[in-house]
């Protein structure tokens, strides 16, 4: 998760030395005051020339490119639009950010005049946004390639210098913000490995990797899944010769009498569907059905990292589901670790029997105050909200709230989707106490309402984030297979409410 871009903040100055400098204009075109003292003096009229030729009108997130602009101190000037109005007070700087990053010379440095047109200063907090921005869509998973294309640095600049009114004002808002960039990346790596590298063993050593932020580890290999019951877990990964694991991470950034909050992910680093296996076509894809425990492990180093004065425990739940002569058949009863019994009707239904032992030991060991899981669960998420949405689920409003409103922020969007007794006739059994999935029907309703039977009445919500988590589209501040949705909305939770 190694940053490529070197980012600094520095007061306002003269620019001399060319290079790649990004002003801000609003809807008439014109920069900032301070900005034709420090570019060049014919900067505006520069800007109006090319913007008639470009039909560039400066609205929110427009850029023109000017090269090699006549008496400017750049070699490149990226011109962004902010807009006006109310376009300019909902501003999201981070894409933004994104944005200009895309528009930056390979390899080279960057100087962004961070003042925008009008009365009104822009905050610190706007600068470290741009910022994270800027650096989440630098971003590049190419490990693996032995050629790499010829520029310096992946695509993206190697040395980003943010000119600002208030450099220890925008270096102390920037701290947090390089815990969460760090903890995104985390994330994104782990749903990007190839699944030969990240199995549950090997998932499990690098979760471990957090002990050196104070985080506590503690590893549950088989011997102790058994010893604890959980073989609705276990049920998943006995066709597969690597072994199971849970992780359990707790950060104690609080008193010793503050309930912790807890976060729970799915982590099958390889889902073949099991003796349901499923079509041939895009199964490689399924490396990625772990990105619920990847954005746990990514939250998890955000908080540490950052120092949070939260309790917070993250779980996850490590298998690979292959079929083999030992693997789970549908028909099978497993009783869960709650004591509650399980017919399987399709292996592939996989991630809710994972969640479901997990859950059931976060909610009895911790007592938490609330609890939230993420999964790549069903491809019935898809057919419902696309991959602009994640699907939340919850037995608590308060939470449900929360959540909506950190996923507004952050742009990590949820929507919430019903849960009711009446949909658990669906999952009923004839012989066990539930079935493994309910069919077609509402399939991503009946498999939260799985779930729900193994929270215990704690406040719980669940995100089906199959659609975000991997393979989602690209956007300003993300162009990667795996994107690490989920650690920046949750984050803000924490943030916004649960901070002491």
């Amino acid at each position: 998760m190694a940053q490529n871009v070197k980012l600094e903040f520095k007061p306002y100055d003269k620019l001399t030395d060319g290079g790649d400098v990004v002003v801000f204009v609003g809807a008439d075109r014109k920069s900032a005051r301070a900005a034709a003292g420090l570019v060049g003096a014919g900067l505006d009229e520069t800007i109006a020339r090319a913007a008639d030729l470009e039909r560039f009108k400066g609205k929110a997130k427009s850029l023109l490119v000017l090269t090699a602009p006549n008496g400017l101190a750049a070699d490149r000037l990226i011109v962004a639009g902010l807009g006006e109005g109310e376009e300019r007070a909902k501003f999201d700087w981070a894409a933004l950010g994104g944005a200009v990053c895309a528009k930056l010379s390979a390899g080279g440095h960057a100087r962004v005049l961070f003042e925008a047109p009008g009365e009104a200063p822009v905050s610190a907090e706007a600068a470290a946004d741009f910022a994270l921005g800027l650096l989440l869509r630098s971003y590049r998973f190419d490990r693996y390639k032995t050629k790499k294309k010829d520029d310096d640095n992946g695509g993206a600049p190697a040395r980003v210098t943010l000119h600002v009114a208030d450099p220890a004002a925008a270096k102390r808002a920037w701290k947090p913000r390089a815990a969460v960039a760090d903890g995104v990346f985390l994330a994104r790596d782990l749903v990007n490995e190839p699944p030969n590298v990240l199995f549950p063993a090997a998932f499990a050593d690098r979760a471990a990797e957090l002990a050196k932020l104070g985080v506590d580890i503690e590893v549950l290999d088989e011997k102790a899944l058994k010893k604890l019951g959980m073989r609705a877990l276990l049920g998943v990964g006995q066709g597969s010769h690597n072994e199971s694991r849970v992780v359990l991470m707790r950060w104690n950034g609080a008193r010793d009498d503050v309930k912790p909050v807890a976060f729970v992910g799915k982590g099958v680093t390889f889902d073949t569907g099991g003796i349901s296996i499923k079509p041939s076509q895009n199964m490689e894809d399924m490396k990625g059905d772990m990105a619920g425990a990847a954005c746990v492990v990514g939250l998890m180093h955000v908080l540490a990292a950052r120092k949070a004065k939260v309790n917070a425990i993250g779980a996850i739940g490590l298998v690979e589901n292959m079929p083999d002569g030992k693997a789970q058949r549908p028909g099978d009863i497993v009783t869960s670790m709650s004591g509650q019994t399980i017919e399987i009707i399709n292996t592939d239904a996989e991630g809710r029997l994972v969640l479901a032992d997990v859950l059931w030991h976060v909610q009895d060991k911790y007592g938490p105050a609330f609890m939230v899981d993420l999964a790549t669960l069903t491809g019935a998420i898809l057919v419902a909200l696309g991959t602009e949405h994640a699907g939340l689920f919850s037995n608590d409003d308060e939470l449900a709230e929360r959540i909506a409103a950190a996923g507004s922020a952050t742009g990590e969007k949820v929507w919430r989707l019903p849960l009711a007794p009446e949909y658990d006739k669906l999952i009923d059994s004839k012989f066990a106490d539930m079935k493994n999935t309910g069919g077609r029907n509402g399939g991503s309703i009946t498999a939260a309402q799985f779930l729900q039977r193994f929270v215990n009445n704690t406040p719980w919500a669940h995100l089906d984030i199959a659609g975000t988590g991997m393979s989602s589209p690209a956007s300003d501040i993300n162009q990667s297979w795996g994107s690490g949705w989920g650690v920046r909305l949750l984050d803000r939770l924490v943030r916004d409410h649960y901070e002491s």
